[in-house]
């Protein structure tokens, strides 16, 4: 094939590798932002080119043949590559700007980091932030994510984390249902209360709680294990916390779901000498896959990050920081 038009045929290699990794034309176009017409149109000039198939189509994805797939094995380097040195090259301005894709746990983003965007953006203006809410925990690379935040207890050695604050979980109820049903004062008054939990995989839910430092006697620090029963669960902290605001009985809670109606009194805590352990994770991280270049706009939304949630959810969100103008160096912690 003459020079020329092999090289005319760079954006299509493209579009393959970004089909091969997002599975569907639809979802393909959509990240490339051009319609699924353009994209179907673009990979058919280029099996005509290639002289053989290199997409097999099913209903409702498509597969790469064997020859698509040496293609795109062969391309992903290569332009992973040339992002990376144009990201740095872009860099060199000294502002952040360009577009920033973000995953997030769907509780998280919508009690606490949406309210708080829009400071970061109108300092920023040259940022933007396309964020995915998800629970699902996501291969970064492969779908394109430039960062991840992820509640969690260990982050993935694989990749490199900021950590952005601590965490707790807490037990909250309404008032009207603990004048109801009474207020536990062990962990074993549980069982006979109803109780709103986070579905897992074993067959008898159960919470695990650990005396608080101040409620342990001759330095013991005990652990007690209570199954639970209850007429509600989700896999959502969102979800529990309106159904323990409604009454239903005693939920399990990231202090991030629960700290507003904590404040507003919708919700009390309870057994606040005990604390809940094993549920959820006890830190927030940010993380990214490993690359020895950071875009600019990427290093300025993690340490805008640190900034605003360093203090954690003990107290009231922070609208209206001013994120850092300029990103500080980012170091694994």
């Amino acid at each position: 094939m003459a020079q020329q038009k092999i090289e005319s045929l760079w954006m299509h290699l493209h579009w393959l590798t970004v089909l091969a990794q997002q599975g569907s034309y639809t979802a393909a176009a959509r990240r490339l932002g051009v319609s699924k017409a353009a994209m179907s149109q673009r990979i058919a000039e280029l099996e005509r080119a290639a002289g053989v198939p290199l997409v097999q189509r099913t209903t409702r994805s498509v597969r790469l043949t064997e020859a698509g797939q040496h293609l795109v094995e062969d391309m992903r380097q290569p332009f992973e590559d040339i992002a990376h040195s144009f990201a740095g090259v872009r860099d060199l301005a000294g502002v952040p700007r360009g577009l920033v894709r973000v995953t997030a746990p769907v509780a998280f983003a919508r009690q606490q980091l949406v309210p708080r965007l829009a400071d970061f953006l109108r300092a920023q203006p040259e940022v933007r932030i396309e964020l995915d809410l998800s629970d699902r925990l996501s291969s970064l690379a492969m779908e394109g994510f430039d960062l991840a935040i992820r509640h969690t207890a260990a982050p993935p050695d694989t990749h490199v984390a900021w950590t952005l604050c601590e965490t707790r979980s807490v037990l909250a109820a309404s008032r009207a249902y603990l004048r109801r049903r009474g207020n536990p004062e062990s962990p074993q008054d549980l069982a006979g209360h109803d109780c709103l939990h986070y579905p897992r995989a074993q067959d008898t839910p159960a919470w695990h709680l650990e005396a608080r430092a101040a409620s342990r006697s001759a330095g013991a620090s005990p652990r007690i294990t209570v199954p639970v029963m209850g007429p509600f669960a989700a896999n959502n902290s969102e979800a529990l916390r309106d159904a323990a605001i409604a009454g239903l009985g005693i939920a399990l809670l990231p202090d991030f779901s629960a700290q507003a109606a904590l404040q507003s009194g919708k919700l009390v805590e309870v057994l606040p000498q005990w604390q809940p352990v094993g549920a959820f994770g006890d830190r927030l991280y940010a993380i990214r896959p490993y690359a020895t270049h950071v875009p600019r706009a990427v290093a300025a939304f993690v340490a805008w990050l640190r900034e605003t949630l360093a203090s954690g959810f003990s107290e009231g969100p922070k609208v209206g920081v001013v994120p850092v103008s300029r990103a500080q160096p980012l170091r694994l912690r």
